[in-house]
Order: C-alpha cells, then sequence, then structure tokens
C-alpha cells in the first residue's frame, strides 16, 4: 500500500526553504548554464573587439552579471508565457510553472527582481547602453509569445540574444560600429541554428499545440537549411575578422567551427531527438572557439615585439 505525501506543514522549515530555493534554480535554469554560455558568447566577443583585447573591468562585470540575470529572467517569462502549454510537452512538463510548484505571481515577482538588479548594472554605463538596455529588456519579454503567431521565432530569439553586441561596443566605444551590427546578423543567424536543433527535440509535441518554430517551417529540408545558416555566419565571422584585421588564431578558431558544424550536420543525419540536443549543446564550444581565437590574437598581438 502506497503511503500518502505528508502534508506540507509538516514538512520542516529548513526542508521547505530548501525545497523552495531549488524550484528557483530549477525556473531560472541555473542547473543548466548553456543558456548562459551561449547568450554570453558573441557578447564577450564584441566586448574584445571593441576594445582591443584588454575591456573595461566594469563593463565586463556588467556584461557577465547581467547576462546572467537576463537569462534567468527570461527563462522566468518564458515559462509564465508557456504555463499552460509546457504540462503536454515531455520535456518541459516537471518545470516548476508547469507542474505548480511556483505560482505565476511568485514567478512574476522574481523575473522583476532580477530585470531590476540588471538594470541597475547597466546604469553603471553610459547612456547610450542604458537606452540600448530598453530594447533588450523589450526584447527578452516579448519573446515567448511570438511562438504563438510567427513562423520563425528562432530568429526574433536571435536578435534578442545578439542584442548584448550593440550594447558591448556602445559601453566601449560610445558607439556601435559596422563590425558591431555585423556581429548582431552573426548572432541572429547563429542563434537560428542552434535553436532549431534545439526546436527538433519538440517538433512533434510543437505540432500537436499549434506552437511555430523552424523545425516546423523547414520541415524534411531542416539539416540542409541549417547547413545553409552555418555556412553564413561562418560568411560574417570572417567578414568580421577581416574587417579587424585579425590573424591566424582567428582563422584557425573558424576551422574549428567547420569541424564542430560538420559533427553537428553528422551526429543529426537520423533526427534522433538525443542527437539534435547533443547538436543544440555542441554549440557552446562554437562559441568558445571564435572567443578563443579573438583573445588569442590581441593577446599575441600584446606580447609581439615593437
Amino acid at each position: 500500500m502506497n503511503t500518502p505525501a505528508p502534508p506540507l506543514t509538516s514538512v520542516p522549515l529548513e526542508a521547505r526553504l530548501i525545497r523552495r530555493g531549488l524550484d528557483y534554480v530549477y525556473l531560472t535554469r541555473l542547473h543548466r548554464p548553456i543558456g548562459v554560455f551561449l547568450l554570453l558568447w558573441p557578447t564577450l566577443w564584441a566586448l574584445w573587439l571593441a576594445a582591443d583585447g584588454v575591456p573595461t573591468p566594469l563593463t565586463l562585470i556588467v556584461f557577465v552579471v547581467g547576462t546572467v540575470l537576463m537569462r534567468s529572467a527570461g527563462c522566468i517569462i518564458n515559462d509564465f508565457a508557456d504555463r499552460d502549454f509546457d504540462p503536454h510537452v515531455r520535456r518541459t512538463r516537471d518545470r516548476p510553472l508547469a507542474a505548480r510548484r511556483v505560482s505565476p505571481y511568485e514567478a512574476l515577482g522574481l523575473f522583476a527582481a532580477l530585470s531590476g538588479l540588471a538594470f541597475l548594472l547597466v546604469l553603471q554605463l553610459n547612456a547610450l547602453t542604458v537606452m540600448l538596455s530598453f530594447v533588450g529588456a523589450a526584447l527578452a519579454v516579448s519573446y515567448p509569445f511570438f511562438k504563438r503567431f510567427f513562423p520563425a521565432p528562432q530568429f526574433y530569439l536571435g536578435v534578442a540574444f545578439g542584442w548584448g553586441v550593440p550594447m558591448a561596443f556602445a559601453a566601449e566605444t560610445g558607439e556601435v560600429p559596422r563590425t558591431g551590427w555585423l556581429l548582431l546578423l552573426v548572432s541572429i543567424v547563429w542563434a537560428a541554428v542552434y535553436d532549431t536543433w534545439y526546436a527538433m527535440v519538440d517538433r512533434d509535441d510543437d505540432a500537436a499545440l499549434g506552437l511555430r518554430s523552424t523545425a516546423l517551417l523547414f520541415g524534411e529540408m531542416d539539416r540542409a537549411i541549417v547547413g545553409v545558416m552555418q555556412a553564413m555566419m561562418l560568411l560574417g565571422l570572417a567578414l568580421a575578422g577581416h574587417s579587424e584585421r585579425l590573424g591566424a588564431p582567428y582563422w584557425a578558431a573558424l576551422g574549428a567551427v567547420v569541424l564542430l558544424f560538420a559533427w553537428q550536420q553528422w551526429s543529426t543525419r537520423r533526427r534522433e531527438r538525443d542527437a539534435c540536443f547533443r547538436a543544440f549543446v555542441n554549440n557552446h564550444w562554437v562559441g568558445l572557439a571564435v572567443f578563443a581565437g579573438i583573445a588569442t590574437d590581441f593577446a599575441l598581438r600584446g606580447t609581439a615585439p615593437p
């Protein structure tokens, strides 16, 4: 015979606090930092390029901490928007809002607190960066609702995830040069790449629920179109490298990206859920490779003899 679970009031206070804290961790996805990395890498590319390899310490701290805060806030507003859909999706049915372990009002309160902290950080930077931050906040809040009607929300996600690029250039230089806008376009295409792999995991569930994604839009052409977008990203990175006169370390990094993209295509050839998810996660190494190429190039410039 199954023994019924004890009522919540009979659980010790310490255990209840730990349970609530874990629910907040799951709600903000801090236990899965892949989203933080995918959001952070383009920002770090931009910071290093804008600052010639030596970003201002305050600016670096603001963007790193702000990225963690805004990614966490973005996860909350995404789950709030999807709280009636997630219980019907295999991968998301146990999320705190979907499982009703956290109330919508509680989630919105946490979202407001995290967004407020991120805004306080941005206030330490110049006026242009603060102005751009309002656009970034609007993108983060509106993205989850685009899945209701926009056939390719992954591109909108790319704008939201890439908006740190123009903000980083603005913070370091007081303006956004052409390279900044080019890297924003690269970030948009890259997000469409990795989030299409992600959407392929949920393709059947999204179709049943009437949600939109590039995985559904592209259909049987999904891998081929992702391949075209991977080539577009590489072209954009090559143009940025040429414009910034980056050297051998950067071009070697792009060679590594080619190999990573080739592995993603090969590993997803049967479109299995787990393989598509691994291809999504593999993009962390893509972002790291590009950053390593940029950072190494500037570091070697600093040690080169005059």
